[in-house]
């Protein structure tokens, strides 16, 4: 099972890292602030994006299935946790819109799988930590929390954006806090790797 959890981390972070690398390679054509992650699938360098989300997917996946096999996580925990790995593959399938030819079916494709990757993985930390009170799982129900502050407050700004008649993503520096939230959801994930990779009791209970 360690070894599992270590294959899945290895997955995460070498997506992340490839990820991280388009970001860096495009500073000077792609605003970071404004433009979302999702604009690298849109290059020539859309099937290395994809590759990276995939691998981000996968590496979550296989976490997913250790915290099962070691009854760390619930149903309910383990669909949200797989409900996130879902929806990044679909994001990785399916390339946003491009809003210099106009929106597509593959946009909102990936609209969705987005929505369901960004919402899931912080209902999952959440059903998966919370109950074992624990030093391990502390980092990974902290950060669900800091990830459900980062959908809180993004959900906050979008209804006051509506009411005033304001274009949502125009009312914040939409590249930023998807970064953010970006970060802390992956970083949720990495914590729920490093205690699934650490723990050795099959049979461990809930404090």
């Amino acid at each position: 099972m360690e070894n599992a959890a270590r294959i899945g981390l290895v997955a995460v972070v070498t997506g992340i890292m490839v990820i991280l690398g388009l970001d860096l390679a495009s500073l000077g054509e792609m605003d970071p602030l404004r433009r979302t992650i999702s604009e690298h699938g849109l290059g020539t360098q859309g099937w290395v994006f994809a590759v990276a989300v995939g691998l981000l997917a996968a590496g979550s996946g296989v976490i997913a299935w250790v915290l099962a096999r070691r009854r760390f996580a619930g149903v309910l925990g383990t669909l949200a946790l797989v409900s996130w790995s879902v929806g990044l593959l679909i994001v990785a399938a399916f390339p946003k819109h491009d809003w210099s030819v106009g929106p597509s079916v593959s946009g909102s494709i990936h609209r969705v799988g987005s929505l369901v990757a960004f919402l899931s993985l912080p209902v999952a930390a959440l059903l998966i930590a919370r109950p074992w009170r624990h030093r391990r799982a502390l980092p990974a129900f902290l950060l669900g929390l800091g990830s459900v502050a980062w959908v809180v407050g993004i959900g906050a700004v979008v209804a006051l954006a509506t009411r005033a008649g304001l274009a949502w993503w125009q009312a914040m520096p939409l590249g930023l806090v998807e970064r953010g939230l970006a970060a802390t959801e992956v970083a949720t994930v990495l914590a729920l790797g490093v205690w699934a990779s650490r723990s050795h009791s099959l049979t461990a209970k809930p404090a």
